[in-house]
């Protein structure tokens, strides 16, 4: 078997790299301007879906708070179920 086979190419990890860069917000792609290793691309994409996580949690939590204050045949809560589907 070739040592080649599978691996990936310089030029296809310089695309995968400027892909996963123009995924993160905007603040990070500033910061990462200069061509930055693709080890911090990598620890910064980590700590960006790490937050996106925590925001996630946090947004279920206040969702599943407002509903329980909510009369469950209320139209608010309707429109909200209907949201989640």
């Amino acid at each position: 078997m070739s040592g080649r086979r599978g691996r990936i190419s310089d030029d296809e990890i310089n695309e995968l790299i400027s892909k996963l860069q123009a995924l993160l917000p905007e603040s990070s792609r500033r910061r990462n301007a200069s061509r930055s290793s693709a080890s911090k691309l990598l620890k910064e994409t980590c700590s960006y879906i790490k937050s996106l996580h925590r925001e996630v949690d946090d947004l279920s939590d206040r969702l599943s708070g407002l509903m329980s204050t909510m009369d469950s045949d209320s139209p608010q809560a309707e429109i909200i179920r209907s949201l989640l589907r």
